[in-house]
């Protein structure tokens, strides 16, 4: 299911969660604060996060060997 955003995906968690051990999550790059409040984010605040982590690009997901 896509969110407005652009047809991303409604959320960048890939189920390669690490936020119980992580400060940012390895999977998806987001931190702890981010994963847990997704859900009650704007679209705007959603797409902060989106652009940061794609810019970063160190979690699996934008891993080309990813799982």
């Amino acid at each position: 299911m896509s969110s407005n955003l652009h047809g991303l995906p409604d959320s960048p968690c890939i189920g390669v969660c690490s936020t119980l051990f992580d400060e940012i999550c390895k999977g998806c790059g987001r931190t702890a604060g981010e994963v847990s409040n997704w859900v009650f984010l704007s679209e705007e605040e959603k797409r902060v996060v989106w652009e940061r982590i794609t810019r970063e690009g160190t979690a699996i997901r934008f891993r080309n060997d990813r799982l």
